[in-house]
């Protein structure tokens, strides 16, 4: 075995960097470029080493304040400063800066190095955000999910019962808080309920409130959650779970708004909203004696299906960068992205427990991440074993319809490149094109 030397060795981790790291003399002149500042400025190392930095990234502020020449003076480090600099095809980027001073092994100062990280990723999506991909706590980029937030004030609006169809995790409780939210009733309580937590008894007592002496433990009235809700909205979820004999006391709050507390003689009367969220076929259940019909078309005046993540994957980025923004908060850690292969890694993820999962397994990497970037080995070992195995298996992971999506939205992330969004979906850039030829994807720019 060949054992190298530290003089080959640096040379290599350098190039293998994932920022990009450039080092300049006295005079600004650049003496090294490693591979990955190639990458983001469009500058070869031939072409950058010898110049001066402010001519090869032309900065917004290189005649203001030089991050660079500012250590250079008063050796101090400058960490994640937000440049944008220009590309040497005029694209303007979006990076992230930290400085130090460099010093030769006998600890004279021999220059500065900068270290910088593309931002594009991160600045797009908090643009797509801000123009309309955010309703609430609800994050999406998908055309289904579009519709939804298009079509929801209007629903809001009206007085209406609403079901609200997905598999668990998707998001239907957000989706019920927008609703209270946008709805005359946004000034009363938002009350919810998992019909699937409870046994029948204690659900009967929780919805209709009982009086005291009702059963044994009934010491004193209790109000339902049917009454605490009156002015506002209350949201029946796992609706399906619900056994026929409360179905039918649920079907009388529907028509006239009146309940009978457990142990009562004297009705009492509700406002308010009825949401209703199950993640089963509610046509199959009454089908099968499981469900009432007549129940079905009182709550189903409005039907909001959510899809699955699966069938959004366009969402991923968005969604990542939401709970990340979410979680730095909360933890105060310093992380600010995921890196391609961590991308590339989620979206060929099946994700059966939905966006849920996605939030569990973003919040898992922030336990084990100690940097600004989220690596593979920072995912839950269950979404890279499964992952691993697909691709053993020659499958993508990705449905036509789910493929197509994540190709638009990729190559809308890079400004059309598709030298850049081949390599972050892990393909070759001929299979690239091919597919984009087959869904008449087209961009403005020519091909790499």
């Amino acid at each position: 075995m060949t054992i190298m030397t530290q003089n080959e060795i640096l040379p290599i981790i350098f190039d293998n960097i994932s920022e990009g790291v450039f080092t300049i003399d006295h005079d600004c002149k650049i003496t090294s470029f490693n591979r990955a500042a190639e990458e983001i400025s469009g500058f070869s190392k031939k072409e950058a080493v010898g110049k001066y930095c402010f001519d090869v990234f032309r900065t917004n502020l290189c005649k203001q304040k030089c991050a660079l020449i500012s250590t250079l003076k008063d050796h101090k480090p400058i960490r994640d400063e937000r440049v944008t600099i220009m590309t040497k095809d005029g694209r303007k980027v979006v990076v992230s800066v930290s400085t130090m001073i460099l010093r030769d092994d006998n600890g004279r100062t021999i220059g500065a190095v900068e270290f910088f990280r593309d931002l594009t990723m991160i600045e797009d999506l908090r643009k797509q955000i801000k123009s309309g991909n955010k309703l609430g706590e609800i994050v999406s980029c998908n055309e289904e999910m579009q519709r939804i937030f298009s079509i929801l004030p209007e629903i809001a609006k009206s007085e209406c019962n609403v079901l609200i169809q997905g598999p668990s995790g998707s998001g239907k409780e957000l989706i019920s808080l927008a609703l209270h939210n946008m709805s005359p009733h946004a000034g009363g309580a938002f009350v919810k309920i998992n019909c699937a937590a409870l046994p029948e008894p204690l659900l009967e007592s929780e919805l209709f409130g009982h009086v005291k002496g009702a059963f044994t433990d009934a010491l004193r009235d209790k109000p339902g959650l049917f009454y605490v809700a009156r002015d506002g909205s209350l949201l029946l979820d796992e609706l399906s779970e619900m056994s026929l004999p409360i179905q039918a006391k649920l079907l009388r709050v529907l028509n006239n708004g009146e309940f009978l507390p457990v142990g009562a003689t004297d009705t009492l009367h509700t406002n308010a909203r009825i949401i209703a969220a199950t993640n089963q076929n509610l046509e199959q259940m009454i089908a099968a004696g499981r469900f009432r019909e007549d129940l079905y078309y009182r709550i189903n005046v409005i039907n909001i299906d959510i899809p699955p993540l699966k069938q959004r994957l366009e969402d991923i980025p968005l969604l990542i960068e939401h709970f990340i923004n979410k979680l730095r908060s909360r933890t105060g850690k310093s992380i600010r992205n995921v890196s391609p292969e961590t991308l590339s890694i989620l979206r060929q993820y099946d994700f059966p427990g939905n966006v849920r999962e996605l939030e569990n397994a973003v919040e898992h990497a922030f336990v084990l991440c100690s940097g600004e970037t989220i690596c593979p080995e920072h995912l839950p070992v269950k979404i890279q074993d499964t992952v691993k195995a697909a691709a053993n298996g020659g499958k993508n992971g990705f449905g036509e319809s789910s493929e197509e999506a994540v190709i638009r939205e990729t190559l809308q992330r890079h400004n059309g490149n598709r030298e850049n969004a081949a390599r972050e979906l892990g393909m070759h850039r001929t299979t690239l094109w091919r597919k984009m030829k087959r869904y008449c994807i087209k961009t403005n720019l020519p091909y790499p």
